[in-house]
């Protein structure tokens, strides 16, 4: 079971009011991956309750007691911070997600909607909304765009620098005819950029990620390069340092890595294999030897997966992309 299957049951056995708390405190993504997970659940065995349940429990007793009750720890050191009137809505948009207005209301959207809705815009008007979503959720809206649109559409993004507020207020009165909020003052923002570009192409199928990249290729042969300089590929885990790679293999679910070393180059898998201990490298070989074969397009989602999580750990400087780790001072 996927880890959406594995919440969405827990969550059946819930109730709605436990089930209701818990899902306010997930973001908008999980919460419809979560939601379109339930709504598929059909003729759940006791067996697959009680592995859910014995695998929470397992979970549990991993963690410590360290953020229980952060929420009103959380409350109080911000408007401690802050002040009352400006803590609370960074507070509600922290812990509630309430935010529906502008930009924010488009991470609670699916994203075939989000298409249908700036599908007719300005080319530039996409590419900065575009560049305001998520990779992985800019990656699907792309997809459900006109063919026609989506080379341009990156190509924007990776142009963008420095958006003017008069494009961010254009952008903000086309949320505004779809949600009734207020029109707030916008600043000058930094949005888009080859980077962004980039990690939107690396959130799509191989197929699709490949198809752009010609296109953008064929238009402009110089931005396509610094696009793909800066895109980080399923392959490039073999440049990993040690310290990165260890890191990385602890959060990445066994089952995910199983399906995705099934394609992946022998220089992958032995870097991989020398950084996990003797008994786990041999466990995971036999699974890849004793697994049947498994369709392309599962092994590329799951490869995707895996540099869904290494990028994370790399924002948020747990792991280094770049090769090589940090030099050590004696």
């Amino acid at each position: 079971m996927s880890g959406a299957q594995r919440a969405a049951i827990l969550l059946l056995t819930l109730g709605e009011q436990d089930a209701a708390e818990v899902l306010k405190h997930l973001s908008a993504r999980d919460v419809q991956a979560v939601g379109t997970a339930m709504a598929s659940l059909t003729n759940v065995s006791r067996e697959q309750v009680e592995l859910v349940l014995a695998r929470l429990n397992d979970d549990m007793g991993r963690h410590t007691s360290l953020g229980v009750g952060t929420e009103e720890y959380i409350r109080k050191i911000l408007v401690n911070a802050l002040g009352e009137s400006k803590a609370g809505g960074l507070i509600d948009r922290i812990l509630l997600g309430r935010s529906s207005k502008g930009l924010e209301s488009l991470k609670w959207m699916e994203s075939r909607a989000i298409a249908e809705m700036i599908n007719q815009e300005h080319p530039q008007i996409i590419a900065l909304v575009l560049a305001h979503l998520e990779p992985d959720q800019a990656a699907e809206v792309i997809g459900y765009l006109p063919p026609r649109t989506r080379s341009d559409a990156v190509m924007r993004i990776a142009t963008l620098d420095g958006v003017q507020p008069h494009a961010l207020n254009e952008l903000d009165e086309i949320m505004e005819r779809q949600f009734s909020g207020n029109t707030k003052k916008l600043k000058s923002a930094n949005v888009g950029g080859l980077k962004a570009a980039a990690n939107i192409l690396n959130a799509m199928e191989t197929a699709r990620e490949n198809e752009l990249m010609a296109a953008i290729r064929t238009h402009d042969a110089g931005l396509s390069g610094r696009i793909e300089e800066l895109m980080f590929v399923f392959e490039d885990l073999a440049d990993l340092d040690d310290r990165s790679m260890q890191t990385l293999l602890r959060e990445v679910p066994t089952a995910r890595l199983t399906t995705a070393l099934k394609g992946a180059e022998p220089g992958v898998r032995e870097k991989i294999f020398a950084n996990m201990s003797k008994r786990a490298a041999d466990m995971l070989r036999d699974d890849l030897e004793v697994s049947g074969p498994v369709r392309l397009s599962e092994v590329d989602a799951a490869q995707k997966e895996v540099l869904g999580i290494a990028r994370k750990l790399a924002d948020t400087g747990q792991i280094n992309l770049s090769g090589t780790g940090d030099e050590l001072v004696a």
